[in-house]
């Protein structure tokens, strides 16, 4: 699994693991040009025949309260460790994330169970097996239409984040096979053809790993522009041999992404390292989170895989994770934001 792969490279190197307003120059957002170009849509037309307006993002971009979010083994095909998830934490997520390969078509059916669930889906596009040249050239151009048309049809909210932690070394569309501007062209590339296709129910994560592992990649160049974010997803772990306090893993991130850009944070995908500290961790993590009012939630890593990332690794730290999470602050109903 590239994922726990990923980690566990980072964790024994000693390093610590630790997203688009899409406006035009008209000054209009792809949701507003949708709403006034939807074809059929005449002034004969009846109120049957009128096509459903996609549906818009805008409020769940900066709610009033924090996400709870979670990743979680099977999810959202099946909804087992997730309820399991709930149960424990005391609250149920809103923001469920699972990692979809680039070529894998868009699973409606996955994003629809996730929603009647009461989440919003938050995919992590993966591109393996494909070069960031060939994506900005135009190569890839008929899959990318096609996943925006399934994403325009659904007409279901959706976080998507690609290429995530780009800044780091361990995946292939990372700093040992592609550079910046070959992330960003592909980035820019991928949304433009969305909303081109009239795709406006995407919320667009730029997530890049924290710098603490990578102190010399500065996050700039890897930036695509305020037009094609709407969340800054940053991802970053509390490990055992890490930074012990939410401004050490986060703040050098948060001090040069607010030197260019004002978007809110979310934290894409975290979790504290099983041990003594994790009770801590959890702890640290979401009061870290809910001081910041630029912070919208957090994303939790809930597998074990190569160290017990869950919150019940141990009574303490599902103790723990549940009195947090009795935060009224965190969790809300996505479905009406």
């Amino acid at each position: 699994m590239w994922r726990v792969r990923a980690i566990a490279a980072v964790l024994l190197a000693g390093a610590l693991l630790s997203g688009c307003s899409t406006f035009s120059d008209d000054g209009r957002n792809a949701y507003e040009r949708a709403q006034g170009e939807q074809p059929g849509a005449t002034a004969d037309a009846t109120e049957s025949e009128k096509p459903e307006p996609p549906y818009d993002v805008r409020p769940l971009l900066q709610p009033d309260k924090e996400y709870l979010g979670v990743a979680a083994d099977g999810a959202p095909k099946k909804m087992d460790a997730v309820k399991d998830f709930a149960e424990r934490a005391g609250k149920k997520p809103n923001l469920i994330e699972f990692y979809s390969a680039w070529g894998d078509r868009y699973e409606t059916s996955l994003v629809q169970n996730a929603w009647d669930y009461g989440g919003l889906s938050f995919i992590a596009w993966e591109p393996f097996d494909v070069d960031l040249k060939d994506i900005a050239s135009g190569k890839e151009d008929e899959y990318i239409r096609t996943y925006a048309r399934s994403v325009k049809e659904l007409n279901l909210p959706v976080a998507l984040s690609f290429a995530h932690e780009m800044n780091g070394f361990w995946y292939p569309w990372g700093t040992k096979k592609a550079t910046a501007a070959q992330f960003t062209a592909a980035y820019q590339h991928i949304h433009d053809l969305f909303d081109d296709e009239g795709a406006t129910q995407v919320i667009w994560v730029w997530s890049p790993n924290v710098v603490n592992p990578m102190p010399k990649v500065k996050l700039k160049p890897y930036y695509p522009g305020d037009d094609y974010v709407d969340w800054v997803g940053i991802i970053g772990y509390y490990a055992t041999d890490g930074p012990s306090t939410w401004d050490a893993l986060y703040g050098p991130s948060v001090t040069q992404i607010r030197s260019f850009t004002k978007k809110p944070f979310i934290i894409a995908e975290t979790a504290a390292q099983a041990g003594e500290r994790k009770p801590a961790d959890i702890k640290d993590l979401f009061q870290g989170t809910a001081k910041r009012k630029d912070f919208i939630g957090f994303v939790w890593f809930n597998f074990d895989k190569e160290t017990d990332w869950r919150i019940n690794s141990g009574p303490l730290s599902e103790k723990t994770f549940r009195e947090q999470a009795a935060n009224a602050r965190f969790g809300f109903d996505v479905t009406k934001p």
